[in-house]
């Protein structure tokens, strides 16, 4: 299985950047996935700040993409563009959806990882308030396959 993200392929662009940072549009980036394994039911996706400053930052959770999906538009977030079944969890920001990166100024380069879990299941139920921990350990288990590509950001 691979994802792929244009916009990840070096410095996240500005417009994906949070509203908090000045030019930024919070507009969620266009990733794209190939090949998952036969027996995928469902995908999980999420974008996560592992920087120490940031103590993986969730700015993305989406469960529930339907197995026949192959991506997820630019600005799908918080949008028609959402594929139908998938729901969008609250990042950390405490926004449900995408909330795009803002490190702290003088932080150095953040690294986002995207990463797609392909699943066993065709649905899990987290809790509408779930954070990845808790996302993780309702799919442990159901895991068939994961990937990520990571892009990087800073102030």
């Amino acid at each position: 299985m691979k994802l792929v993200c244009r916009s990840y392929q070096d410095k996240i662009p500005l417009r994906y950047a949070h509203l908090t940072v000045q030019g930024g549009k919070n507009i969620s980036p266009a990733f794209t996935w190939t090949d998952p394994p036969h027996e995928t039911k469902s995908f999980v996706f999420s974008i996560v700040d592992p920087h120490p400053v940031a103590d993986n930052w969730v700015h993305w959770l989406v469960v529930n993409i339907p197995f026949n999906i192959r991506e997820l538009k630019e600005g799908a977030s918080r949008h028609p563009l959402l594929p139908a079944a998938a729901v969008e969890l609250y990042n950390s920001y405490g926004e449900k959806g995408y909330g795009g990166p803002a490190p702290p100024p003088g932080s150095g380069p953040h690294p986002y990882v995207a990463t797609l879990y392909a699943l066993g299941v065709e649905t899990i139920k987290p809790g509408r308030d779930s954070l990845l921990n808790q996302v993780l350990r309702t799919i442990d288990g159901t895991i068939l396959a994961e990937t990520s590509v990571t892009g990087f950001y800073e102030r």
